[in-house]
């Protein structure tokens, strides 16, 4: 994965290449006895002819709140729907597999959420089944809405 600038929420630079600073976060987050849980999410907006893109790691500790780290991109490229929500997915599964034996080292729970809607109603639940089946494959849990608050919550924020 190519190292990509990462950033926290208050817009300090994560200098650290992002593997280490997780690491450096782990470790420090259980030296102050907190156990751990990760949510990896991606949100996207179109403005104009640009797909303007956020993609967050979410580090909750138990009963004491969280933080996150925050990764912002573009692309100029026309897209459906169904592709641009498939193409969430596929960051916040290209972040996750990057780091999960971390996590697994540190035994740090994993979520990948995505953005995409369980109800048929809404226009993403189109991508639903792909995105389920390709975070299933890759071994990692996942989580849609209204349950994925990383992508939904956390990265419609930033994006």
């Amino acid at each position: 994965m190519t190292e990509l600038k990462w950033r926290r929420l208050n817009g300090q630079k994560i200098e650290l290449p992002l593997k280490e600073a997780v690491e450096k976060t782990i470790k420090e987050q259980h030296e102050l006895g907190h156990k751990l849980k990760v949510c990896i999410g991606t949100d996207s907006q179109v403005r104009s002819e640009v797909v303007e893109y956020a993609t967050v790691i979410v580090f909750l500790r138990e009963k004491k709140g969280g933080f996150m780290f925050i990764h912002n991109f573009s692309a100029k490229r026309k897209m459906s729907l169904r592709e641009r929500m498939i193409s969430e997915v596929a960051k916040s599964v290209e972040v996750a597999y990057a780091l999960c034996d971390l996590f697994d080292e540190y035994d740090v729970a994993l979520e990948v959420h995505a953005d995409i809607n369980t109800d048929p109603h809404f226009k993403s639940n189109t991508a639903l089944k792909e995105a389920m089946g390709y975070i299933l494959g890759m071994g990692f849990e996942f989580k849609a809405k209204p349950d994925a608050f990383a992508s939904s919550s956390c990265a419609d924020k930033v994006v």
